[in-house]
């Protein structure tokens, strides 16, 4: 094959490749992006005061992890806060994506952003889902999302319950067994 073919054989696997992308039969790092989708009895929603409120058909796992959430929703953002018996009066998005999990027994202690990479199973869960990318990890409880960031253009930060969307770019998703 002289120089011109393999060129144009490369430009076709290229092009062929980012058609394939672009209609998401496969992948490149995961979702693209967090959307919130309300399915009535399935979906959480989010009450006036930021706490989330568990929708009925969840189980009492999901119920658990709800909870959990609200515990420390609206706490401030503190770098390294939530690993470690100290408490340090806040949480990063490791530390409040570990407290959730911890809450509910589906972690002992705690792991940092990039070790939520390989998390449990692969994929999308039926009712927790966990985003990771180094640097970042946020998780999706029963359709919301609970983030300790991007709010979109607010300037919040710490854990908290969204609807908001967000990009997911580089981002794997990961579940607890059974959820």
């Amino acid at each position: 094959m002289d120089t011109g073919s393999e060129h144009s054989v490369f430009r076709s696997i290229y092009w062929l490749l980012l058609a394939l992308a672009a209609s998401g039969l496969i992948g490149c790092g995961g979702p693209r992006e967090y959307v919130y989708h309300y399915e009535a009895g399935r979906t959480a929603t989010v009450a006036e005061d930021g706490r989330a409120i568990a929708p009925p058909r969840a189980p009492r796992t999901v119920r658990a992890a709800i909870d959990a959430g609200n515990q420390i929703a609206g706490s401030p953002y503190v770098y390294g806060g939530g690993h470690g018996p100290e408490e340090r009066g806040g949480y990063d998005c490791s530390g409040a994506t570990s407290y959730v999990l911890r809450s509910i027994g589906r972690l002992h202690g705690s792991l940092a952003s990039d070790e939520f990479r390989h998390y449990g199973q692969s994929g999308e869960g039926d009712w927790i889902s966990v985003y990771a990318r180094r640097g970042h990890v946020f998780l999706v409880v029963a359709g919301l999302r609970f983030d300790t960031g991007w709010a979109g253009g607010g300037h919040e930060t710490g854990p908290r319950w969204t609807r908001r969307s967000r990009p997911t770019d580089g981002c794997v998703l990961r579940h607890p067994s059974g959820l």
